[in-house]
């Protein structure tokens, strides 16, 4: 028996809220891929995201009326129909269920959701080699720029998709008048057909999963590395694997990453030491054979050498460029170009070439975008 004339019971507390949560999430998660430093918290929200995704294909499989895949409308005749009766006639009666536009749209964002869902695992994996994935970051790290393409463009394809969903139910609420905004919401259509009801083992497999969800983000977030973020890439302790490239190189600046500059390079940079960025390094300074050593080990611990994403990308970037300057890489320039000049000006900074006031473990090689500490109003 229909609780309130005129309205049908369609969707249940717990769809409602999981409906809402999937929204959340993806909004969320989408935001935050814009900004290097909440790659952590997008992780975390991409994770509601994926076991929203995950409850939403089991519960059209055993859900209640109206939710599961064999009562959708997904002949291309019925969404023909759809669109002509929507356009000649203003007052048509709604089904109580998914129509047919409905129901190829949770069709179509299930499946894109699931593209970026795995896509994203993947790349987190062997991209930034964290994550469940994180063991494949050795032989898979030349393919991060497909799974980027994918996990891009299948976010804006589900945003477009989602701003179509959104325009067919403002113009159900506006034009024919049926109250579905209100649907979601309440949980009632304006139609005819029969209430759902949901089984207690159903309503408590949607409500452990929005708490599924919601501990898994907050698991995620309470901690920078748990074995849903797990580190590939340990820090460095450059003390232990080459004490007089830390003491002699480090006296007067940070110990960079050799990762971060290809053997070339290196090279260059060790050949030139006479004008070593405006300061004469002597035998005084650095005997002969103490150069002959650190130039060895960061030519064996160059770039080339490295499967972590600065040192793939940073690669990627050069062609046939060998500066010997961090900074001057085309990579370095593009990933710190929203950054104003008057930032590294500041007293905590002082130098663009001070990457350790901004990244924090730096001196680790740890570069982990969870890891930038200085956020200045541009973001990083």
């Amino acid at each position: 028996m229909n609780k309130k004339p005129g309205y049908v019971f369609v969707w249940p507390i717990g769809t409602r809220i999981i409906h809402w949560m999937i929204a959340f999430s993806f909004t969320a998660a989408f935001i935050t891929s814009f900004y290097e430093n909440q790659l952590h918290s997008h992780v975390a929200f991409g994770f509601i995201f994926l076991i929203m995704i995950i409850y939403r294909i089991i519960w059209g499989v055993i859900g209640p009326r109206y939710a599961t895949f064999n009562t959708f409308k997904l002949k291309p005749s019925e969404l023909k129909y759809y669109f002509v009766e929507k356009i000649q006639n203003r007052w048509r009666k709604i089904p109580a269920g998914h129509n047919p536009a409905s129901s190829w749209f949770t069709v179509w964002a299930l499946g894109v959701g699931s593209f970026i869902v795995v896509s994203g695992l993947l790349l987190y994996g062997i991209q930034e080699a964290l994550g469940v994935f994180s063991f494949l970051n050795d032989q898979y790290s030349a393919y991060i720029w497909h799974l980027d393409f994918i996990h891009k463009y299948a976010s804006y394809l589900f945003l477009f998709w989602v701003f179509l969903h959104i325009s067919g139910v403002m113009i159900e609420q506006f034009w024919h008048k049926t109250h579905m905004v209100f649907a979601m919401i309440t949980g009632y259509k304006k139609t005819e057909g029969e209430d759902t009801e949901v089984s207690r083992p159903l309503n408590f497999f949607a409500f452990f999963m929005i708490f599924f969800a919601a501990a898994t983000y907050f698991f995620i977030i309470s901690s920078n590395y748990n074995f849903l973020t797990i580190q590939k890439f340990t820090n460095i302790d450059y003390n232990q694997t080459d004490s007089l490239y830390v003491n002699k190189c480090g006296d007067c600046h940070a110990a960079y990453p050799p990762f971060l500059l290809p053997e070339e390079s290196w090279e260059r940079v060790m050949k030139g030491l006479k004008n070593h960025f405006g300061k004469e390094i002597t035998e005084a300074n650095i005997t002969k054979s103490q150069q002959f050593a650190i130039e060895t080990f960061l030519v064996e611990n160059a770039a080339e050498s490295s499967t972590r994403e600065a040192a793939v990308k940073m690669l990627d970037s050069l062609g046939e460029l060998r500066p010997k300057a961090i900074t001057k890489t085309p990579y370095w320039r593009k990933t710190h170009q929203d950054i104003p000049m008057s930032v590294y000006k500041q007293k905590k900074i002082k130098d663009k070439s001070n990457c350790a006031a901004c990244h924090k473990d730096f001196e680790y090689g740890n570069l982990d975008d969870m890891n930038i500490i200085y956020r200045p109003q541009n973001r990083i």
